[in-house]
């Protein structure tokens, strides 16, 4: 019998969920997607997780369920909001989650789960010593993960760079923003990653976001001490890190 989970993916356009075996991390059903509410709030984002989970049919109430939103996370609270309402700033969102749901999650950062369920299944397993997760998007995700251990909320995109916020400068955002070239681009991003390297000298680091399928166009031009790969699991990841958490934290229970 494969050990499974729910993995629950909540985004500023779009909302998915499915049940994962957490052995190989393959989708045990049909990924089901819906569009996020329109302003983003939280009782309207939570009850359209409410419909996923039902939709899943989890009748297994000791099944795990995680949950991973654009934000940080602290004890259950959401401290920031990325593309959806102002209103989960300061807000006991796991709280609601659970109460609404009617049983324990697990309540985790959506680039955090990307960049764990890239060290469990994907282009990170079986790599020892620090792991550098960075989604290149609206704006600059970042995970760190250490001998396959999360160290949650890591807010790298914003590193000062020449004064300025550097997302605002690499994310993949600002490329389309600015009209540059790929090359171009790239001088932007060795900035970036340069610095991230001097801070923290990663072995590995791994670009996501939609983005990543085109890594031939601007990883090759990088120079890096780390090796520098594009992720694997693409579109599931934030579904197979948040069920892979929460089966984590259901054990620790």
């Amino acid at each position: 019998m494969a050990r499974k989970a729910v993995g629950i993916d909540i985004g500023g356009t779009g909302i998915k969920g499915a049940i994962v075996d957490l052995d190989s991390g393959e989708l045990l059903t049909d990924r089901i997607k819906k569009d996020t509410p329109k302003g983003g709030e939280p009782d309207d984002i939570v009850g359209v997780v409410k419909q996923i989970v039902e939709e899943l049919a989890v009748d297994d109430s000791d099944l795990p369920v995680g949950v991973c939103f654009p934000a940080a996370i602290l004890d259950g609270k959401t401290l920031s909001a990325a593309n959806v309402s102002k209103k989960w700033i300061d807000f006991e969102a796991e709280q609601l989650f659970e109460t609404t749901l009617g049983r324990p999650i697990h309540f985790v950062n959506d680039a955090d789960a990307a960049g764990y369920a890239e060290t469990r299944f994907g282009a990170a397993k079986g790599v020892d010593g620090l792991v550098i997760m960075t989604t290149l998007g609206t704006g600059i995700g970042t995970a760190l993960i250490h001998d396959g251990v999360l160290i949650v909320n890591a807010e790298l995109g914003h590193l000062e760079i020449d004064g300025k916020d550097y997302e605002t400068k690499a994310s993949f955002a600002a490329k389309e923003r600015d009209d540059i070239s790929y090359e171009h681009w790239a001088r932007r991003l060795q900035k970036y990653y340069s610095r991230l390297e001097a801070l923290l000298y990663p072995r590995l680091i791994i670009v996501g976001g939609g983005v990543s399928k085109h890594h031939e166009k601007f990883l090759p031009l990088l120079d890096l001490r780390a090796r520098i790969v594009p992720a694997e699991l693409r579109n599931n990841a934030g579904i197979m890190g948040a069920a892979a958490l929460a089966d984590d934290s259901a054990a620790k229970r």
